[in-house]
């Protein structure tokens, strides 16, 4: 394991770098990062910005708003919450695989007293039926990582405050409001760990995923100032970029909505002359590949199921949501 030591709280800066060690240091052996975001909102790849957060509270407390390249649902983030990324190869088998990427997280939880931690559903962790941690996962050009947030301390009010919940996304899992659902791991640390801060927490459970005693035993990557050039130009081409974390869309005259096992899938559209003409889709669903080409292949075609099916069954469609069938899609869509 190669770990990347990293001081910055920029989720624009952040996001860069977790893009760059993706795209840039190709080595064969998994690295690790750690980072530690100031107020921040991270969107998911597919999800419909203004739709996820709370407008006016964001702009308030200024709130960064940062959309990721992974898909998954938006979470909150603050000085209370360690953000980790494992990145490696594709060996083609890990994607949507959490359980292989969190369980080394998992276990370190245990090592520090938090022994209820575990894995439940698509790629949540939680203890005691409340969930600390949420998780998603890119793939690019034979390479991937596998991201997740710990909420160690962080402040429980700004994540209800900051995020504009769907109710039909609580009601799917039988939970009443956004509070009852969500919990720091600190409380549920060894009595010896109730006193560190979050950098503290990030030091001790690096060196039980490393399994040693001291940081100086561990392989570590240094940026050089040419990495950190390249850094700074993909968080000014992309994360500190309005249209990447926003984006421009047309007014949508037809909203169609569904969730399914594997997240949620919305498609706002416009039909002319029986022709869809606009299509835009959303969702927290985790697929490979531009949700684009989905998009474009539907822009032209006769906005009646048939014709539809014809284009959708040419597409690979796990590839782009995961594990839907043709039907699902044109249920949706209908």
């Amino acid at each position: 394991m190669l770990y990347v030591a990293n001081e910055m709280n920029d989720p624009r800066m952040n996001l860069a770098l977790e893009t760059f060690l993706l795209q840039e240091l190709k080595v064969e052996e998994p690295i690790l990062l750690f980072y530690i975001n100031e107020p921040s909102i991270i969107i998911g790849r597919n999800q419909n910005t203004i739709e996820e957060i709370n407008q006016e509270y964001v702009d308030k407390n200024k709130i960064h708003v940062v959309r990721r390249l992974s898909g998954g649902g938006a979470v909150y983030h603050d000085f209370g919450n360690l953000n980790f990324s494992f990145i490696m190869p594709d060996d083609g088998n890990s994607f949507r695989d959490f359980a292989r990427f969190t369980q080394p997280v998992i276990q370190a939880l245990h090592e520090l007293g938090a022994t209820g931690a575990t894995l439940k559903g698509r790629n949540d962790l939680v203890i005691d039926d409340k969930k600390f941690s949420g998780n998603a996962m890119y793939a690019t050009n034979g390479r991937m990582f596998a991201h997740g947030t710990i909420l160690f301390d962080s402040k429980m009010d700004e994540v209800v405050n900051a995020l504009k919940v769907r109710a039909d996304k609580i009601e799917s899992k039988g939970i009443k409001s956004i509070r009852s659902r969500v919990t720091n791991i600190k409380p549920y640390l060894a009595p010896d760990y109730q006193a560190m801060d979050t950098k503290a927490f990030r030091e001790a459970i690096l060196l039980k995923i490393a399994n040693v005693a001291n940081v100086a035993d561990i392989r570590t990557y240094e940026l050089s100032d040419t990495d950190w050039q390249k850094v700074k130009e993909i968080s000014a081409k992309t994360y500190g970029n309005w249209d990447w974390n926003y984006g421009k869309s047309p007014k949508f005259a037809l909203e169609r909505r569904k969730r399914f096992p594997i997240g949620s899938i919305e498609m706002k559209l416009n039909v002319e002359d029986g022709l869809i003409t606009d299509l835009k889709i959303f969702g927290d669903f985790f697929g490979l590949g531009e949700i684009k080409v989905v998009e474009d292949q539907l822009i032209g075609v006769r906005y009646e199921k048939e014709s539809i099916r014809k284009v959708v069954e040419q597409l690979d469609l796990k590839k782009y949501f995961g594990n839907i069938t043709v039907e699902d899609f044109l249920e949706l869509i209908e």
